[in-house]
Parts: C-alpha cells; sequence; structure tokens
C-alpha cells in the first residue's frame, strides 16, 4: 500500500516514519512540511539519516499526493485535516487523521472545544480506538485516531462501563504527559529552564480530550457520562501514566472487576493486564505499542482505582494509526508493531 505523511516533521509524523519503515505492507511515497518544504526529512531529523532522505513537499498540490496514495496520514493541527478530507471526497484515498477534525459523532461539540468551525459536517468516520471500533475501522474512509489521554484513559475504564460496575457520574480521571504530547513547535512552557525539576497540572476543566472520553464510555456503556479530567505535564520525552477513579455500585466485588477485564482485554495483543494491585509505569512500554492496565479496589471507600500506561508517541498517536491502517488493510494487526519496549 502507498501511504503519505502529511505533517510529517511533528513528533508523530517522525514516529510514523519509524514504524512504518519495518512494515512490509506500506511504502511511504509523499512526506510533507510547510515549514520545511524542499528539504530532506533527514535534515531535520538527523536519525533518519540514510534511512528516510526524500525531500518534504508542500500541500498545495494534495490531488497530486492523494491521487499518488492509498492512504494518507495527517498529522497537523485542529482544522487542517478537515479541509484535506473534503478535497479528497471523491477519491478512493483513505484517510487516518491524528488530529482531532474527526474523532467527534457530533461537531458541535468539537466545534465548542476546539473553537474551530466544522467545514466537512457531513463525512463518514469512525472513531479510531483499535480495541473498540474494530469492525467499524475495516471499511471506513476517514478514521479519526484517537488522542493520547484518551486511549490511556478509555482503555482503563471501558470494562468497568461495559460492565455497569461504577456510577459514571463519579469518574475522575488525574493524567500525566510527557512533554513530546504538546508537539515539536516552541513553547515558553515547555522550554527547559521551565520545565525541567517540574510537575503541574493544566487545563483544569477545560481540556479538549475531555468530551472525547466522554463519548466513548457513553457509546461504550450507553448510559451518558461526564466527568471530571485533569491533564499533568512532567519532566520526560515520552509517556502518559492515567489514574482513573470511580465508585463502584452495589455488591461489585474484586472477583467482578478482575472477570471484566480478562473478558474484555484477554484477546488483544496491545493490552497486557498487569492484574489487580499491580502498578504499571511508563518505562515498561516506552518506544511501544502496548497499554499496561492495573487495578485496585479502596473498600475503604468503595472505589475503583485503575492505572494505564501507554507510550503517547505510539499507542496515542502513530502505533494506534498503524494498528489502524493494519485493521483497515485487513491485515494483522501486529504488522509493523511487534516491537518490545525500549527499556531502561
Amino acid at each position: 500500500m502507498k501511504v503519505s505523511i502529511i505533517g510529517a516533521t511533528g513528533y508523530a509524523g517522525a514516529e510514523l516514519m519509524r514504524l512504518l519503515l519495518n512494515h512490509p505492507d506500506a511504502e511511504v511515497v509523499h512526506v510533507t512540511s510547510e515549514s520545511h518544504t524542499n528539504v530532506p526529512v533527514s535534515d531535520v531529523y538527523p536519525h533518519l539519516k540514510g534511512i528516510y532522505d526524500q525531500k518534504l513537499e508542500s500541500l498545495s498540490d494534495i490531488k497530486r499526493i492523494g491521487a499518488d496514495s492509498d492512504f494518507i496520514f495527517i498529522g497537523l493541527p485542529a482544522g487542517h485535516a478537515m479541509e484535506i478530507g473534503r478535497t479528497l471526497a471523491d477519491m478512493p484515498t483513505r484517510i487516518i487523521d491524528l488530529g482531532a477534525d474527526y474523532r467527534f459523532h457530533d461537531t458541535a461539540v468539537y466545534e465548542e472545544w476546539y473553537k474551530v468551525p466544522h467545514t466537512h459536517k457531513d463525512a463518514e468516520r469512525v472513531y479510531g480506538l483499535a480495541e473498540l471500533n474494530r469492525s467499524k475501522i475495516k471499511n471506513a474512509k476517514i478514521i479519526g485516531n484517537a488522542g493520547c489521554y484518551t486511549t490511556a484513559s478509555i482503555l482503563a475504564l471501558a470494562p468497568l462501563v461495559k460492565e455497569h460496575l461504577v456510577d459514571v457520574h463519579t469518574i475522575v480521571i488525574d493524567a500525566k504527559s510527557g512533554v513530546s504530547g504538546a508537539g515539536r513547535s516552541a513553547k515558553l512552557p515547555n522550554h527547559f529552564p521551565e520545565l525541567y525539576d517540574n510537575f503541574k497540572a493544566y487545563g483544569v476543566a477545560t481540556h479538549r480530550h475531555t468530551p472525547e472520553i466522554e463519548q466513548a464510555l457513553t457509546d461504550i456503556g450507553g448510559e451518558k457520562v461526564l466527568l471530571n479530567f485533569t491533564p499533568h505535564l512532567v519532566p520526560m520525552s515520552r509517556g502518559i501514566l492515567s489514574t482513573c477513579y470511580a465508585q463502584l455500585r452495589e455488591g461489585v466485588d474484586e472477583a467482578a472487576v478482575t472477570k471484566a477485564y480478562h473478558t474484555m482485554y484477554d484477546d488483544e495483543y496491545f493490552i497486557r493486564l498487569r492484574g489487580l494491585g499491580a502498578y504499571p509505569e511508563t518505562k515498561y512500554v516506552r518506544g511501544s505499542n502496548f497499554c499496561d492496565i492495573g487495578w485496585h479496589i479502596d473498600n475503604r471507600t468503595r472505589r475503583v482505582i485503575v492505572l494505564s500506561a501507554i507510550d503517547n508517541l505510539v499507542k496515542g498517536a502513530a502505533g494506534q494509526a498503524v494498528q489502524n491502517f493494519n485493521i483497515a488493510c485487513g491485515l494483522d494487526e501486529k504488522t509493523g508493531l511487534a516491537l518490545a519496549p525500549v527499556y531502561p
């Protein structure tokens, strides 16, 4: 399959190139960047020297790129992928958007949280969290790749919500991410003296991943979910640890919780159940497409606490996009992704 990467000089774009290099069924034919047009991608990312040396192109001829591509991966800020999707709507090219433009069923929710008018409201799109929407992803024209915080949090909570083991109005998510999740563009809060030896919350009660998590959990359990989500930034480059809390329903015990996780995930290669009492760590999944999950029961407060760890650039972005690509192509989901985590 011929694939192109739009926005190849972002961290997710670079990670896509790394993963697709060893994918036997994908050939990268175009890479684009508006900020580095006509520059070899290996000049921007020297670690790719001798691996990817093609010059970065402009989006100005997106129809030609689309005509050359079976799939296009888009790694652009909110508001840009929808214009590409609209331009290529009548072409057979399929799209996997690593941004948020195609994640929401209701574009009014997108517009409320992202403050961007949606210009492709009638797009036929599927939410791209592979473990939940596999059958829909298979034939989708446009796949809205799930976000990084959302992937860690939804996968942590899905079994509990699906089996109606918790009160969905009591969910609280406390998540921490490495700074690569903020993108490659220079920003003062991510400047080394500001970030190093520091730990901070941001986007309290306003983070854009909140409605995405609510949408997915509502779909899973059939009951409207309203939750609190608080993200934090930690001074590391990769990784997300999501700590999720919820009140157990009457009569729910440890055995019921454990059964729910094994029922939903025992056949999922990329989800590793660490089990009751376990403590997943970001270092155990670094550079891989795995999501590690552990859970704890606080009998004193009748709450369940679930911990999940992912690499935000792999399972939270590029790896998930490749997993969705594999599903859409009818390939083994592990193709190009059977990588052990990088440790230590």
